[in-house]
């Protein structure tokens, strides 16, 4: 326990020293990250509360369909915030552990939604018929599960199944090499999201394309949020002191780039009356494609004649649109205008007719 002649200004003098860090007047970039991240958090819940009160708006039920894969990845983010907290209070056996092991989990959590959610845009863009729910939720989550496996294998044989406070004891170069190797296939999510969001850009129906933006966009700022952490921890000249204030800021930023270029922007696209230009004609994911469309006429031909007919093979007929579909011969056209003529008559041939005398 802390003496009163050692706490900090702005802590209690019963408070322990590992948690002066919230409080101290004198260290402000903790007060200041731990607000944003409460925040952040309280902004979080909110948006989860809001994505329940959607679900009975939405009325593109493709839309709908991303809503549980979106509630999994709002979870991550408000994991994310409560996670700065383990960083603004100083390493020790208790926050170690729990540093190395949810920092990659949370974030591979998000980054397998977004993930999962690009890949059913990239159908849905190109016409084709998109994922369930059920799929793309299990897409996301066994992306993230890879994560798990990776940080639980390295907290085994780290700490040898006992020792929790070899992660403060560890020299600090050798523990942030360790952090930022866990974290490989975290680096792979995010890189592989950024480049399948591209492929959202090359389909036919634009209106998809807007959410493809928003996650690509995220993606491009949360790579360039990491590469700086990254190098920030791994330079030797930095004073090692700054690590937990590097790290912390990192958390708090990505959650914000969450927030603001993913989730709000989607929330806006929810409630939006279901656009037909952005589907196929009547939804035919399954349409028939042995018909052969009629030239300039939308009515397809009765007969198998005419749908296995080629344009050469039609001669001179004429199809009349929005019509039935006999075919019109051409016809020579002629415009004389008839005259009047005497009937015959009947008694011109009759034999008893004095003529000849």
């Amino acid at each position: 326990m802390t003496t009163p002649t050692t706490a900090p200004s702005g802590c209690r003098t019963d408070l322990d020293s590992r948690y002066h860090r919230l409080c101290d007047l004198s260290e402000g970039w903790g007060i200041a990250l731990e607000t944003l991240a409460a925040v952040g958090a309280v902004a979080t819940v909110a948006l989860m509360f809001a994505l329940i009160f959607l679900i009975c708006k939405v009325q593109d039920s493709n839309k709908r369909k991303m809503l549980p894969t979106q509630f999994l990845f709002l979870l991550g983010v408000l994991g994310v915030f409560g996670l700065t907290f383990a960083f603004i209070i100083k390493l020790d056996g208790a926050t170690g552990p729990t540093r190395f092991f949810l920092f990659g989990v949370l974030f591979a959590i998000c980054f397998s939604c977004l993930l999962a959610h690009t890949f059913n845009l990239n159908k849905l863009v190109r016409g084709r018929k998109p994922l369930s729910w059920l799929v793309i939720l299990g897409l996301a989550m066994g992306f993230s599960l890879v994560q798990d496996v990776i940080a639980i294998e390295y907290l085994v044989l780290t700490m040898n199944r006992t020792d929790v406070n070899v992660f403060s004891e560890l020299p600090a170069p050798r523990r942030n090499e360790d952090f930022v190797m866990v974290l490989i296939y975290v680096l792979f999510l995010m890189v592989l999201t950024l480049f399948a969001s591209f492929s959202v850009f090359c389909g036919s129906f634009s209106g998809w394309k807007r959410h493809g933006f928003h996650i690509c966009f995220t993606s491009f700022l949360s790579i360039a949020i990491w590469v700086a952490w990254i190098i920030l921890l791994l330079i030797p000249d930095v004073d090692r002191e700054w690590d937990d204030t590097i790290l912390s800021t990192a958390l708090v930023a990505n959650g914000w780039v969450f927030l603001a270029f993913y989730i709000l922007p989607e929330f806006q696209q929810l409630p939006r009356q279901r656009s037909p230009t952005d589907y196929p004609v009547e939804d035919a994911f399954c349409k028939p494609q042995l018909m052969k469309q009629s030239y300039g006429v939308e009515n397809r031909a009765y007969s198998q004649e005419e749908i296995t007919q080629g344009p050469g093979e039609m001669g001179d007929t004429l199809y009349a649109p929005y019509s039935t579909h006999f075919q019109l011969q051409n016809r020579p056209k002629d415009f004389s205008i008839p005259r009047a003529h005497a009937p015959a008559s009947p008694y011109n041939d009759y034999e008893g007719r004095r003529g000849d005398s």
